[in-house]
């Protein structure tokens, strides 16, 4: 690639902070991009010195070998770099919790400060993964490749996590889909990524038209920027599982401004969506909602129902549950005295069965269906009602592990269903006051509850369990965790099968 072709032209040995510049690997509308590789001097020079405008911390160590993208001079402002610097803290705290990250990790964003270098003084750069290459450069070589509908499911799980975390991509398409190392895909390039702020998110700027929304070409650019909410990139998913499954866009034109040209008669009602007779099954229901006329109508299937439908369209496993990524206060003190729990059965010193009251049966009356085979659910409310966490795995702290269910941090489980009947072993659900599975608690007090395979019922009394694990029966002694070494900080999970647990709003 020539230099001199691209947006923002940095010489061969530039340092940036900790990394030194080689070769070019790409440009586009908005920077540059090289490879780059971290060197053990980080003194730099005075024509490479650096402002940070962020820090990847413990939790990040810098790699070897990073890609930098530099965006050109005098294109952003204070609140924008604090913007980067605000996306690039929240990426990471996505990561550290993340088990199958479908993001492009962004470590650092940089100031150059190079006043004998005008063309460079003043540029920004994002210190980025580095990457094998994109979508876009896959489908030139190969249109229609065979792993398209996995690629898709794990494009669609990458906007299931960016937006859990609050946030609005703003131009999805092939180039800004990498494709790494193993040859899985993660979202990239978030230079028009803006944090929703209630229902709307402000982008600095226009995305893609050929994958825009109808709605957006009426929409005004206010002083905050562009109004965009994930509907967007629900609309830009489609138009994209399209061309990766047919090689066609589904809105037809020649050329850019032809396809804008049918985009605003299916925008005003004059022509109905046309999609390729190739795309048929699932995959043409899944565009076919994305691409629904409003914004309204794509708002009803959400990032997270359109995973669930790719992975099961794909043939691909289900992804696991996302962390909570948002600040969350810290939870009342639990309280400990005058906890009634009727027991049905009292072991002292090993498991005490807890009683289930009026079991119901499997009808629409109650919300139990909706906790998944294999799976033990907790609800906030009796009879499988209100909020619910399931999992599929042992979880040793329900607030603080990688899995949370935060509304038990203030308030009881009402009920219960052991959904477990899918599993190999270990088919009854033991459940604990204390996080690490202890049955234990200060006060003395050893009772625990334990829920039998297809059980479900509500709890009695005021209950609030904090952890819990798969055991071979009620019946079993064996609540204890594994024991602890003087050097083990925590103890983790026996299972090595990914813990999922689903969050759902409440039931009427």
């Amino acid at each position: 690639m020539r230099r001199e072709s691209l947006a923002v032209s940095v010489p061969y040995g530039f340092r940036v902070g900790a990394w030194e510049v080689r070769e070019p690997i790409g440009s586009g509308a908005f920077g540059s991009v090289y490879a780059a590789r971290r060197r053990t001097d980080t003194t730099g020079t005075a024509s490479s010195g650096t402002e940070g405008l962020g820090a990847t911390g413990e939790d990040a160590p810098l790699p070897v070998h990073a890609a930098l993208k530099f965006l050109p001079t005098g294109t952003r402002t204070p609140r924008q770099l604090r913007h980067l610097q605000e996306l690039t803290r929240r990426e990471l705290e996505t990561y550290r919790r993340l088990k199958r990250p479908r993001l492009l990790r962004m470590y650092e964003a940089l100031t150059v400060s190079a006043p004998e270098s005008p063309e460079l003084d003043g540029a920004t750069v994002l210190v980025l993964e580095r990457a094998e290459g994109s979508l876009d450069a896959l489908l030139s070589r190969a249109p229609r490749p065979a792993a398209g509908p996995a690629l898709l499911a794990q494009i669609c799980e990458g906007l299931h996590q960016l937006h859990h975390a609050g946030w609005v991509h703003g131009d999805i398409k092939p180039g800004n889909v990498l494709l790494m190392a193993d040859g899985t895909a993660r979202l990239g390039d978030f230079n028009l990524a803006a944090e929703l702020d209630g229902t709307h998110a402000y982008s600095p700027m226009f995305a893609t038209s050929d994958y825009t929304p109808p709605e957006l070409l009426w929409s005004q650019v206010t002083e905050r920027g562009l109004q965009t909410r994930p509907s967007t990139d629900i609309w830009a998913f489609g138009v994209l599982a399209h061309l990766v499954l047919t090689d066609t866009m589904p809105l037809p034109g020649a050329t850019r401004t032809a396809r804008k040209e049918t985009l605003l008669r299916y925008a005003r009602g004059e022509e109905e969506l046309r999609l390729s007779p190739e795309l048929t099954g699932p995959w043409r229901e899944i565009v076919t909602d994305c691409l629904a006329r409003t914004h309204e109508e794509r708002a009803a299937h959400g990032a997270a129902s359109l995973l669930r439908r790719a992975e099961r369209a794909a043939g691909t496993s289900r992804a696991p549950r996302l962390p909570r990524l948002r600040p969350r206060a810290r939870p009342p003190a639990r309280p400990r005295a005058g906890l009634a729990v009727t027991t049905a059965a009292a072991v002292l010193g090993a498991a005490a069965v807890l009683a289930l009251r009026d079991p119901p049966p499997h009808t629409s009356a109650y919300g139990y269906e909706r906790c998944p085979a294999g799976s033990a659910c907790f609800f906030s409310e009796r009879n499988g009602k209100g909020e619910m966490c399931s999992w599929v795995n042992d979880d040793m702290n329900w607030l603080a592990g990688e899995e949370t269910c935060s509304w038990t941090g203030n308030r009881p489980v009402k009920s219960v269903f052991n959904n477990g009947r899918e599993r190999k072993s270990d088919h009854a659900l033991a459940y604990f006051w204390e996080p690490e599975w202890k049955p234990r608690r200060t006060d003395g007090d050893e009772r625990i509850g334990c829920t039998n395979v297809n059980v479900q019922g509500n709890l009695a009394g005021f209950y609030a369990p904090l952890s819990h694990r798969w055991i071979p029966s009620c019946s079993t002694h064996q609540y204890a965790p594994p024991p602890r070494t003087a050097t083990t900080a925590t103890v983790a999970p026996t299972s090595t099968v990914p813990a999922t647990a689903t969050t759902t709003a409440t039931t009427p």
